[in-house]
């Protein structure tokens, strides 16, 4: 079983991941999940504090030589920004009557509660004295320790054979045209490699970035929808025998705890709401492709999942994020702790971190993924793992042929595997 944990602050010394249950024997490439850090941190429309930052990856535990040792992987992003915020931050107690302590304090203290935010709902929930209590932890510097973990679970996923990609499909009221449906993985992240808001549409871009321009100067914020492609999922991924095992709803919870994430969506979902079943759900042909499936599909609105488990079509996942809630030019709001009438705090924050959560979206898909992976195929090492794949994959192909479904008769071997693209 995988779990996985975060730990630490916005303002603190860092922020951890808890990665457990990781096979043994997968190499790690610690670069590829700097790469992923960074492009969270970059986009059209973050703040200044990004370019404070450059987020890297210490790892603590769990990985040796570069390898997965079997054992629970521990990662920690340094603050860097941390130095400025010792005495507001320190976690021994301080001496309020030191003049520069108490004159630090005051400066970052947070005396009016932010719409939107958990301020409100924190501070009462914890009988907090101080709203920051609940900023620190509730802020979206929390997400690097998502990224980090879901770089990592990608790669396991690269390993057996699939791949994942995101892309920003709206910034505010701004939409691409172009459906992705019929773009490769390939396709995609060659378009988005360079793109600064990660949208397939180089025109389209421009519209966002007008509109982003105009909405700082109005003191304002933007939401947006991205959306995450997975390829290569066996089927059976989840399973209908209980509420709590559907994959479907493991995804939602997953992306819906993404901070400004309002709502998801899968294949249709929305859509389908306003048509037929039979303008809704995705026919079965037979196929007679001798080295694949006994059966195909030319639609896909399900989106890749079909009773709560994968039914072998491309996954295709959206997540829908509101505007941020932190308005330069603020919202009527409360002061605490006397609960007056005021405007609400501003700290310093994004315009638009939508390119952003496109990626801490695809690390949330590839974590869930990883952890259904596990759950159907099990292993202590990788080679366990892919060999269970494989075997699983051998038995897919052969359903339907001489009229048998049974796999006793399947047996694994290497130029099988290879047909398959199974990785070594």
């Amino acid at each position: 079983m995988l779990r996985f944990y975060t730990s630490g602050e916005s303002h603190g010394k860092g922020i951890l991941a808890f990665l457990e249950g990781l096979p043994a024997g997968l190499k790690i490439d610690i670069a590829a999940v700097n790469a992923a850090l960074a492009r969270r941190q970059a986009g059209y429309g973050r703040s200044s504090r990004q370019k404070l930052e450059t987020d890297e990856a210490n790892v603590l535990s769990g990985i040796r030589h570069g390898i997965t040792s079997g054992a629970p992987i521990t990662l920690l992003i340094n603050n860097r920004e941390s130095e400025n915020w010792l005495h507001i931050m320190s976690t021994s107690e301080i001496d309020v009557e030191n003049e520069q302590v108490a004159e630090q304090l005051e400066s970052k203290a947070i005396k009016r509660f932010r719409p939107g935010h958990a301020d409100l709902a924190g501070t009462v929930k914890f009988r907090q004295r101080d709203i920051r209590d609940v900023l620190e932890r509730s802020s979206a510097r929390e997400t690097a320790s998502r990224v980090a973990a879901g770089a990592i679970c990608e790669q396991l996923l690269n390993y057996c054979g699939i791949r994942a990609t995101a892309h920003v499909l709206q910034i505010g009221g701004v939409r691409i045209k172009q459906d992705s449906f019929n773009l490769s993985l390939e396709e995609i992240d060659i378009r988005v490699k360079n793109a600064d808001l990660l949208c397939i549409d180089d025109k389209v871009a421009e519209e966002m970035k007008q509109l982003i321009n105009k909405t700082w100067q109005d003191g304002d914020t933007l939401g947006g929808v991205v959306e995450v492609i997975v390829e290569g999922l066996p089927i059976g991924l989840g399973s209908y025998t209980q509420w709590d095992l559907k994959l479907d709803g493991k995804l939602a919870q997953a992306l819906m705890s993404v901070q400004a994430i309002k709502a998801v969506e899968i294949g249709d979902g929305i859509n389908s709401a306003n048509q037929s079943g039979s303008l809704t759900h995705d026919a079965i042909y037979p196929s007679h492709n001798a080295s694949g499936l006994p059966f195909k599909r030319i639609t896909n609105r399900a989106g890749g999942i079909e009773g709560g488990m994968t039914n072998g079509e491309r996954l295709v996942v959206r997540a829908y994020m509101k505007p941020l809630p932190t308005l330069r030019a603020g919202l009527d709001s409360l002061s605490f702790p006397d609960f007056a009438g005021t405007r609400a705090h501003y700290e310093r924050s994004d315009v638009c971190a939508i390119p952003a959560c496109a990626i801490v979206c695809k690390a949330m898909v590839s974590i869930i993924l990883t952890g259904a992976l596990l759950d159907k195929f099990g292993g202590d090492s990788v080679i366990d793992l892919r060999n269970a794949i494989t075997q699983y994959q051998l038995y897919c192909h052969q359903l339907g042929k001489n009229g048998s479904t049974d796999s006793d008769n399947v047996h694994l071997t290497q130029p099988a595997a290879k047909d398959l693209g199974v990785k070594k």
